[in-house]
C-alpha cells in the first residue's frame, strides 16, 4: 500500500471512504484534500472494505460518470448536495 495511505489517521481513512461512496464527490476532490490518486483510493477501498462491499463499490464507482470531473456535466460545479445541512458553531442549521 502507498506510503501516504499508511500515514493517514483512522478518521481520515473513514472520511476518504465516505467521500468515495458519495456519488457526487469526484476522485479529484479526494486528491485535492488528501493527495491520493484514484488508484490510491481504489487500493485503500480494496484494503479496508469487506470483499462484498468492495465489489459493490467498484461496480457503482465505474458506472457513475460523476466520479470524474472530466465526465461530469458543466452544470455540476460543487461537491456538496444542496439539501445537505451546514454545520456552524456546532449547530446544524435548519432549512
Amino acid at each position: 500500500m502507498n506510503k501516504l495511505i499508511k500515514q493517514l489517521s483512522e478518521k481520515e481513512v473513514d472520511r476518504i471512504i465516505e467521500m468515495a461512496w458519495e456519488d457526487r464527490t469526484p476522485f479529484e476532490a479526494i486528491k485535492y484534500q488528501f493527495s491520493l490518486s484514484e488508484a490510491d483510493v481504489i487500493a485503500l477501498m480494496r484494503n479496508k472494505l469487506k470483499p462484498s462491499s468492495w465489489r459493490l463499490w467498484r461496480k457503482r464507482a465505474q458506472n457513475i460518470s460523476l466520479k470524474h470531473l472530466k465526465k461530469r456535466s458543466l452544470a455540476i460545479n460543487r461537491f456538496k448536495c444542496t439539501l445537505q445541512r451546514t454545520v456552524t458553531i456546532n449547530k446544524i442549521s435548519k432549512r
